[in-house]
């Protein structure tokens, strides 16, 4: 969340900043309320106090009568405080919604642009597979070994879900083990969080109000399923003060992930690319405001590593403004290339979200010169995001009789299996 005393100070950046989002900023009325607020609390500290005063001088005064009168008048303030502390309280929760709406300022070396197409890609490790034979797609890959069945996943449960057996599903839980390793010996610290997450820790992570639509509640308890693991790890430290010195704290995290997708017809309809269930590593930091930059450059270097290890092509692209995620300032996008579908997969989204996330969630840090608490800078990406992790590893593996071969750092988990063959069906 932005804050009011920094749009107070610096209203002219504010525009900017969301102006170059495509967002008409209304900071005028963030002022405004903030100016009214002021007021307020002005009026009613002056009230409280003439009140406070005056109960002195009634309890030294003899004089019935005029001690009753001055009650009177007394009763009359009092009655005047209880209504503008109402008034407060709706100028606050005004003030706080319209601030909960607005999205985090990319940071100055972000890109402009409208949408996608203004994405500059920075680097391109490796060259695309080039397959001496036609490269199938995963969705046709998948059903013939035996690994992948769209056609139950669509009768349990309905259309965007499918479900993985054998070999199929014994590598998607091989990628997850190995993803969780490899990030530990990166130096992040394993957390198993809860699946459900209350409404607060998803308006702290930046996912309510904005994208109540596109998640899972249940309504009798008001508990969501996490749409990433990014929202439970927020979560973390909502409301605590966190030494100096313990920073930063590097975290990493399996959960799945469920979203409504609202998918265009005719985009993205087949296979697993895109649905409402998936599941995903992600990796998490909490560091001071003077360390979050080398830390989103370490974060994106472990994404790489990630791809590296599996021995896939990737690519590294520097999201535009208009492509920029509600609580990002910045964000690298992790693509990987699938040649089956002749396409880069964008697998993990590094972003640096400032101090946006931890005003949300009141989380900060105490300096270890004693001032006073400061709110943390917070860092997300995925390491890596399933299934088109997985996608990648099927038709880039692929070989000319339709088996995939397994990576070499992922045949720990496999049992014995280094290549999925037709066997590999449950």
């Amino acid at each position: 969340m932005l804050d009011i005393q920094f749009i107070r100070d610096h209203p002219e950046v504010v525009r900017a900043g969301l102006r170059r989002r495509g967002l008409e900023p209304p900071v005028e009325a963030a002022l405004e309320l903030d100016a009214r607020r002021r007021a307020l609390l002005g009026e009613v500290e002056g009230l409280k106090a003439q009140r406070n005063r005056v109960s002195k001088e009634i309890g030294a005064m003899k004089e019935a009568a005029g001690r009753q009168a001055r009650i009177g008048e007394m009763r009359l303030i009092g009655e005047r405080i209880d209504d503008l502390d109402s008034e407060v309280r709706q100028v606050d929760q005004s003030l706080h919604d319209l601030l909960a709406g607005l999205p985090n300022l990319p940071a100055e070396d972000v890109p402009d642009g409208p949408d996608e197409t203004a994405n500059v890609v920075l680097h391109t490790v490796g060259e695309p597979a080039q397959l001496p034979f036609a490269a199938r797609p995963h969705w046709e890959l998948g059903p013939a070994l035996g690994i992948l069945d769209f056609e139950r996943g669509v009768k349990i449960t309905g259309s965007r879900f499918y479900i993985l057996q054998g070999a199929g599903a014994r590598l998607q839980r091989a990628l997850i083990h190995w993803m969780l390793d490899l990030h530990q010996r990166q130096g992040y610290t394993e957390y198993y969080p809860p699946f459900l997450v209350r409404g607060e820790t998803l308006f702290a992570a930046g996912q309510l109000p904005k994208f109540e639509d596109n998640l899972y509640r249940d309504h009798e308890e008001d508990l969501w399923l996490v749409p990433t693991a990014e929202v439970p790890l927020t979560g973390l430290h909502m409301g605590e003060i966190l030494e100096e010195d313990s920073l930063p704290r590097r975290y990493a995290a399996y959960t799945p992930c469920f979203r409504r997708e609202k998918m265009s017809a005719g985009r993205d309809v087949r296979g697993i690319k895109r649905g409402h269930q998936f599941d995903k590593v992600e990796m998490y930091i909490f560091c001071r405001p003077e360390d979050s930059d080398q830390e989103l450059e370490r974060m994106l270097a472990d994404a790489e590593a990630t791809c590296a290890g599996l021995g896939l092509v990737h690519r590294v692209r520097l999201l535009c403004t208009g492509d920029l995620g509600f609580s990002a300032r910045k964000t690298y996008d992790v693509e990987v290339w699938a040649p089956g579908i002749e396409e880069w997969l964008e697998v993990s989204s590094v972003s640096t979200c400032g101090e946006f996330q931890a005003r949300r969630a009141n989380a900060r840090y105490r300096p270890a010169d004693g001032g006073r608490p400061r709110p943390m800078h917070t860092l997300n990406g995925s390491g890596l995001g399933l299934p088109r992790t997985l996608i990648a590893v099927m038709e880039n593996f692929q070989q000319a009789d339709g088996s995939v071969v397994v990576p070499e750092v992922l045949r720990p988990w496999m049992g014995g299996i280094e290549v999925i063959t037709g066997e590999g069906a449950a």
